[in-house]
């Protein structure tokens, strides 16, 4: 199963009670901006989640912008809007996947791989003539079990140790210019992780939607002969999307560094690199 689903696909679903749908729409810098698209219209069925409130715990001094929540808590988030272990999860946000990602890893940490991300998100689904509610459909509350699983995680002394590892490669899933240190609009320093490569998670799209398994299996093929890929970006949410190209790809069990750059640069004596990649 792909990571993601078609438009078509998931129309052809819509009904099937086993099926959870979750609007996870945001807006940088705009908290309440998520919650009124969802008000004004969504995905008939889809319960709504916030990034801040519900998928990521409080922001304290290390951690990260969005800290990973204590798996209990984040198993009673998901089974508040139904999502238990019969059911089939389907993510979306505005259209990129960024934040739908983010679900798709969590539920997975959880244990739990029947989640699916919807390719093209909103915007594909409302071009596509899909239905659209603005009733709160409510699903009954179930108890979500975790099983939360370690190995899909690294933290920072696992990734400061593991920096002279030349089987391991660590990859940095934001934008080229974040990358090199040209600019930093969200944390204090600017730059990347010492030996990161850079696979920037827009460019996993073309057009708006997933490019085909095979051109992400060229994409990332520098990868495929690596013991272990760690993936990063500014927070811990667009290094999903990576994660998610990687699977499809064929690159298996790559981890998370859930703290991220945010994390990273809150300790003054993190080492920094600058520039494009050797």
């Amino acid at each position: 199963m792909l990571p993601w689903i078609s438009v078509d696909a998931l129309r052809a679903r819509l009904g099937d009670p086993d099926l959870r749908l979750v609007d996870v729409r945001s807006v940088l810098g705009d908290p309440g901006a998520g919650r009124a698209a969802f008000e004004a219209g969504h995905l008939p069925g889809a319960a709504f989640l916030d990034l801040e409130d519900d998928l990521s715990a409080p922001i304290g001094a290390h951690g990260g912008r969005h800290p990973l929540p204590d798996p209990a808590e984040l198993a009673a988030t998901f089974g508040s809007v139904g999502i238990g272990s019969g059911t089939h999860v389907v993510a979306y946000d505005a259209g990129d996947a960024m934040v739908a990602g983010r679900v798709w890893w969590s539920l997975r940490w959880l244990g739990h791989d029947a989640v699916q991300v919807l390719d093209g998100g909103f915007a594909a689904w409302v071009a596509a003539g899909g239905p659209v509610a603005t009733d709160r459909a409510v699903h009954p509350p179930t108890r979500f079990e975790p099983r939360p699983r370690p190995e899909m995680l690294v933290d920072r002394a696992d990734l400061i140790a593991g920096l002279d590892d030349p089987e391991r490669v660590v990859v940095d899933a934001r934008a080229a210019e974040r990358y090199r240190g040209d600019v930093e609009p969200l944390d204090p320093r600017a730059g990347h992780v010492p030996g990161a490569v850079n696979y920037p998670y827009a460019e996993n799209l073309e057009g708006g939607r997933f490019r085909a398994p095979q051109a992400l299996r060229d994409r990332f093929a520098p990868l495929a002969a690596a013991r272990e890929v760690v993936v990063y970006c500014g927070s811990g949410v667009s290094a999903a999307h990576d994660l998610m190209a990687l699977e499809a790809a064929g690159i298996h069990g790559a981890k998370l560094y859930a703290g991220s750059w945010s994390d990273w640069v809150s300790h003054p004596d993190a080492p920094v690199a600058l520039g494009a990649e050797p």
